[in-house]
């Protein structure tokens, strides 16, 4: 009896050793092995032996790099891609050329509270340079971007200035004289803007004229008439202030030279502001009259 059940023990485990090994590896209670499709960062999987130094290395690895003004120009060029097309590049373009410079004045206290005005992320507003009251010209934005200086703005039929304009903030807050040597930068600048973009002697512009119904920038207190004597805006022929035509019309002509005259009271008052400088009335005298067809005629 003991031979018997000896000989099926041993016949029991012969059968077990023979059979296939998919029969003896399935299990009921082994774990389903599931797929990770995320990708795996192999930068990141390094041996724990690294320590702090390691995790110290990625963090700095993880800092974006400073861009600098070139690499956002690039940046910039590179968005206005179709990314459904081959891509090649060619060598002859252009990039925004400007053909205005609008001159404003910063009604705040100082140059570097300008300064940190334009690198404030909420005050949404710039400018390509800035000039102090002793002269320091510090440049803000490459001359080829696009400043937010502008605003809602017109001159003439143009409705977006800030595409088209350099902007110049001088620190000065609008009720006080504008210092010699900071008017003597300002005129070198120009010198080097008007040839370096061969802007015309005509664009050279005050924030007050674009938005007169917003801004009295740069104030009664510049010096439009001397900028004009060095080519940069225009000034009229005080010697020769013939007298108006009876069919001159002034809405016409203010229009003509720039003005948005769509609110007429604000365009007068910016012209004289400018031009007249000691009566800035919205009633235009027969001088006032004058003048402006001088510099009508100047355009027309």
């Amino acid at each position: 009896m003991r031979k018997t059940v000896l000989f099926l023990s041993l016949l029991g485990l012969i059968v077990a050793c023979s059979a296939p090994k998919s029969r003896v590896l399935r299990a009921t209670n082994v774990p389903v092995l599931r797929t990770d499709t995320v990708k795996i960062n192999i930068d990141s999987a390094r041996p724990s032996a690294l320590g702090e130094a390691a995790v110290t290395e990625a963090q700095q690895t993880a800092i974006p790099p400073i861009m600098t003004t070139e690499d956002r120009v690039q940046l910039l060029m590179r968005t206005g891609i179709n990314k459904n097309a081959d891509w090649t590049e060619a060598i002859h373009y252009d990039i925004r050329k400007p053909n205005f410079v609008i001159i404003h004045h910063t009604a705040q206290h100082s140059i570097n509270q300008t300064i940190r005005t334009f690198q404030l992320e909420h005050t949404k507003v710039s400018a390509h340079y800035v000039i102090g009251k002793d002269g320091r010209v510090v440049q803000m934005l490459n001359d080829y971007l696009r400043s937010w200086h502008a605003g809602k703005s017109k001159w003439g039929n143009i409705t977006d200035m800030n595409s088209i304009s350099l902007g110049i903030e001088l620190d000065n807050n609008g009720r006080e004289p504008f210092p010699e040597p900071q008017i003597q930068s300002l005129m070198s600048l120009l010198d080097t803007l008007k040839t370096k973009y061969q802007i015309p002697f005509t664009n050279f512009i005050g924030h007050a004229d674009i938005a007169p119904t917003r801004k009295d920038d740069p104030s009664m207190f510049f010096p439009w008439k001397r900028l004009a004597e060095r080519g940069f805006g225009v000034w009229y022929d005080e010697s020769n202030l013939s007298a108006v035509p009876t069919n001159f019309n002034h809405v016409d002509a203010l229009r003509i030279i720039g003005y948005d005259v769509s609110n007429l009271r604000a365009a007068i008052i910016a012209f004289k502001r400018k031009f007249i400088v000691t009566d800035v009335s919205e009633v235009l005298t027969d001088h006032d009259r004058r003048v402006l067809y001088n510099l009508y005629r100047r355009y027309f």
